[in-house]
């Protein structure tokens, strides 16, 4: 995956009235910690971040600071539920060489035998890898899967050098039959109609 620079600027404003202030004129606070280090205040360009991580969540950040750059991971996105902004970011610190655990989203490519229909139940997977060669996805193929077929998390092909963390067992996607949908309707009963007797 490839690194993207964003602008970072150091804060020492807090507070939800500060966050306001700065959201209005287009920045995000953030927080970056780790490896040891006392966690910094920052702000970020709202578009820039956003324009960043349309290529996933798992994108590699060179943070342009005041005293040099770092790389870093999006740890935790907090977006306003209903106005869809950012609302804060919490990043931390990668360097080269490192590996880490990442979850990376399933994407299922080709079609299973006529006639079925594919169920997902896990959309990602926890897998370990280093920190320059994170995966976008994790394709899954379908070509060739018959129904009552499964995919297991040990089955998906994983990049060189990655480690898988989920459970082997979990399961990934099942090929079954499609259901033919109940019309809902029933047969109509007639009720039987009493004769009347004829009149002697």
């Amino acid at each position: 995956m490839a690194e993207v620079r964003l602008s970072a600027e150091s804060r020492t404003e807090f507070g939800k009235g500060f966050a306001r202030r700065i959201r209005a004129v287009g920045k995000i606070p953030a927080v970056l910690y780790g490896h040891g280090t006392a966690p910094r205040h920052l702000t970020l360009q709202s578009r820039e971040f956003s324009h960043a991580i349309k290529g996933g969540a798992n994108t590699i950040l060179t943070l342009a600071l005041p005293d040099g750059d770092e790389l870093a991971l999006a740890k935790s996105v907090v977006r306003h539920p209903l106005r869809d902004y950012f609302e804060h970011v919490d990043l931390i610190i990668v360097k080269r060489g490192e590996r880490v655990t990442v979850d990376i989203p399933i994407l299922l490519v080709g079609e299973a035998a006529p006639g079925s229909t594919v169920l997902t139940d896990a959309n990602t997977l926890s897998i370990e890898v280093e920190a320059l060669h994170i995966p976008q996805s994790l394709e899954v193929s379908l070509d060739g899967l018959e129904i009552g077929s499964q995919v297991l998390a040990s089955q998906v092909v994983l990049p060189d050098g990655a480690t898988l963390i989920s459970d082997p067992d979990t399961l990934v996607v099942a090929v079954s039959i499609v259901e033919e949908a109940d019309s809902g309707e029933e047969d109509e009963v007639v009720a039987p109609t009493a004769e009347t007797p004829e009149e002697a």
